[in-house]
């Protein structure tokens, strides 16, 4: 199988994996295999440099998740990795060995780089950093190589390529927990209320769309319908939108892309989310109109309400740490919450720390799913 064929079947798994998260670990096998390594993880993380959190980690071995090791790691020795500072620090997308993130004495010295990166088959490995929304960040943690001799120039061609990919599968796999999405269809998200959906056939028409996605393009404001093709509001905003669209929807026999891009507004809305994902299209459909792109358009200023009073009731929490938490389900980031109480942003992450050890919970996306749910039952 050439290069380019290796490339095609992971992002058409990994697009799969968007939308059902049991995916995961099959295209986790196919970038193994495709770069040549023993295996991967993708995690990520928030909170001040002094106390980060990972709220996302997934560690497999050929599709085979090691949550032993995970385990072992976040709890023993992700605190004093001498290497997640240096890593924070470099450029996004910036692709660096492991070693070379210790220094030559902690190479000797170091408990995580001889115990942990060990026991992991990570020493010879490689890591980047990824930017990620609300000032978190995403790491991707590639093992050690399989070849004898290393690293070669076409598995180090192929990470880099797939460096976009992993960071929108991520992105993607964040809309969806905010819109209480987790594991779905293409079809069943069309009834979901929380975010807006559009289905585009390949000549990106619109073949359906969902409550929210009407609204938003009757409104008009960043994006609206021109007899059935969508359109952005501004021009520099429509060049962006049909290069994402033509990337998802190829003419030629080109690999189909996934990608996002934010929508200008009018001054009182914050920008339109967009992300656009392919969808795979039978060959013989004798011509009939299939679906063959996702649109999903995610809007910051739609809140989903809850009373912070009864999920401070409902929880145990007290008022500030309740504010945070339905904060959170609105779709608020740490920042806006810090600057509309008036406190610093590690004033926040400390009430997350206090709220986490009071539900026994160590991710953002089960406590967002805690809020929605006492709202609905609400």
């Amino acid at each position: 199988m050439s290069d380019q064929e290796a490339f095609g079947r992971i992002l058409a798994s990994l697009y799969d994996a968007m939308l059902d998260d049991t995916q995961w670990p099959a295209t986790s096998a196919l970038i193994d295999e495709a770069c040549g390594m023993v295996g991967n993880s993708v995690a990520v993380g928030e909170g001040p440099k002094n106390d980060i959190r990972v709220f996302c980690a997934g560690l497999y071995y050929r599709g085979h998740r090691r949550m032993d090791l995970e385990r072992e790691y976040l709890e023993d020795f992700h605190p004093i990795d001498e290497r997640i500072p240096r890593l924070r620090a470099l450029p996004a997308g910036r692709l660096v060995s492991i070693k070379g993130l210790y220094t030559s004495d902690e190479l000797k010295t170091s408990f995580t780089y001889n115990e942990a990166m060990l026991r992991g088959t990570y020493q010879n490995g490689l890591n980047v950093r990824l930017d990620g929304p609300d000032g978190s960040y995403m790491t991707w943690n590639l093992g050690d190589p399989v070849a004898s001799g290393g690293w070669g120039s076409s598995e180090i061609m192929m990470v880099t390529q797939l460096l976009p990919h992993i960071r929108q599968f991520v992105r993607v796999r964040q809309a969806l927990v905010r819109a209480k999405a987790l594991d779905t269809t293409v079809t069943a998200l069309l009834d979901n209320p929380r975010m807006g959906v559009v289905h585009l056939d390949r000549r990106g028409r619109i073949l359906v769309a969902n409550d929210r996605a009407r609204l938003i393009l009757r409104h008009g404001d960043g994006l609206w319908d021109r007899d059935g093709v969508l359109r952005a509001s501004l021009p520099g905003d429509q060049l962006h939108l049909e290069r994402l669209l033509g990337a998802a929807l190829p003419t030629s026999g080109a690999v189909a892309v996934s990608g996002s891009m934010r929508l200008g507004r009018s001054p009182t809305m914050p920008p339109l989310v967009v992300h656009v994902k392919p969808v795979g299209v039978p060959q013989s459909d004798y011509g009939a109109r299939q679906v063959a792109a996702l649109i999903l358009l995610v809007e910051p200023a739609y809140r989903h309400r809850a009373d912070p009073e009864l999920v401070a009731m409902a929880l145990g929490l007290t008022p500030a740490e309740s504010r945070v938490a339905v904060g959170l389900a609105e779709g608020k980031s740490v920042q806006e919450m810090a600057e509309a109480a008036g406190h610093t942003r590690d004033a926040i992450y400390w009430h997350l720390k206090q709220i986490y050890q009071k539900l026994h919970i160590s991710r953002q996306a089960d406590l967002v799913r805690l809020v929605l749910s006492i709202a609905e039952l609400a």
